[in-house]
């Protein structure tokens, strides 16, 4: 992706090349002889290649089931890779344990979903907060390490009081300010920030998406962001990328991503924000479901939703090539013209 890298003229923070990750589902080796079923594979991730530049926001985005996670997964090291490369300031960390190096991965730190099940529920919030600083080694002594604590508190809007109390004690906004001030306690470079607002009311999220953007511009941060609300992404993001079963299909800037959407299926996940001008009433609706990952099409894996296909889609898989405004898109449709003179009859018969 030269793209990112020629404008901001620097090197990515993290590189990510021809990454799978492929989840053995097999039936146990005696039951596959008996009844003579093949070795099943699920590609949770088939081929991923993305740069997020320092000190930006790359969002990951699409519906329940693409690979969103697995990539967090992959990138902080609970999980391994199949096959390709993830390399952090350079270096290569594609299967390096979780936590090693530890001068390393102190700079890699994740924001996971459910507050309340990332949290110790045995442990006061004071230790929650101060266990990053124990396993990296950072505090001097235990007056020192009190005072780092309160500080983190006070970072993200709490008090160094309610490191006393538990995690059950809080309201969920609460609990995903103490999962933010453990995740910053050793002074990372690089958060991912697993649909940190999914399991929040509304009025919490934009508490909590302020508090992450104003931490990140005092700490100069990178974030990976993953969600599946587009609202929240546009909020939130300088670089988006969308994935479809364990693949981009379109990735550039979000806000010519936003303006004008190529794929087919970016179009549909934008179509499902309310809109109240009624700007995107010409598009033709996308149906259908994700298909099985274990099974997925060949060629184009979005082809039978799309309402472009054609043979070529049916046979021959798309590679990212870059479009309008930079963005790089993988459909046969839009590198041969198809789609956009499609939308502009669309647009003329309105």
């Amino acid at each position: 992706m030269k793209d990112l890298k020629v404008e901001n003229n620097t090197e990515p923070l993290l590189s990510v090349r021809g990454v799978k990750k492929h989840f053995n589902i097999s039936s146990p080796f005696l039951n596959r002889i008996l009844e003579r079923k093949p070795t099943q594979y699920l590609k949770a991730v088939d081929g991923l290649d993305l740069d997020i530049p320092r000190g930006t926001t790359f969002s990951l985005v699409g519906e329940s089931g693409c690979g969103k996670s697995t990539v967090a997964k992959l990138v902080v090291g609970l999980y391994k890779a199949t096959k390709g490369q993830i390399s952090f300031e350079g270096i290569d960390v594609t299967n390096m344990p979780a936590g090693k190096p530890l001068a390393l991965r102190k700079r890699m730190q994740m924001i996971f979903q459910d507050p309340y099940a990332s949290l110790n529920p045995r442990w006061r919030v004071r230790n929650i907060i101060a266990e990053p600083l124990r396993s990296f080694g950072l505090p001097g002594g235990r007056d020192e390490e009190d005072r780092e604590v309160g500080r983190l508190l006070d970072l993200v809007g709490l008090s160094a009081k309610d490191g006393e109390n538990f995690p059950h004690e809080f309201s969920g906004g609460q609990r995903q300010r103490i999962s933010i001030a453990r995740a910053i306690a050793s002074k990372p470079d690089f958060l991912v920030c697993d649909e940190p607002t999914s399991a929040l009311d509304v009025s919490v999220q934009a508490q909590i998406l302020n508090l992450m953007k104003d931490l990140q511009n005092e700490l100069g941060l990178t974030y990976l962001f993953i969600s599946h609300d587009l609202a929240v992404v546009n909020f939130m993001s300088e670089w988006i990328g969308v994935m479809y079963l364990g693949r981009i299909v379109e990735v550039g800037l979000a806000r010519h991503v936003f303006a004008n959407p190529q794929h087919p299926y970016t179009q549909l996940l934008l179509d499902t924000i309310p809109d109240i001008t009624m700007s995107r009433r010409d598009r033709e609706p996308v149906a259908g479901e994700v298909p099985n990952p274990i099974n997925p099409p060949s060629g184009c894996t979005f082809h039978p939703r799309c309402p472009f296909v054609n043979e070529r889609c049916q046979s021959e898989t798309p590679e990212l090539k870059e479009g309008s405004s930079g963005v790089r898109v993988a459909c046969h449709a839009v590198s041969e013209g198809r789609l956009s003179v499609v939308s502009a009859i669309r647009r003329s018969d309105v």
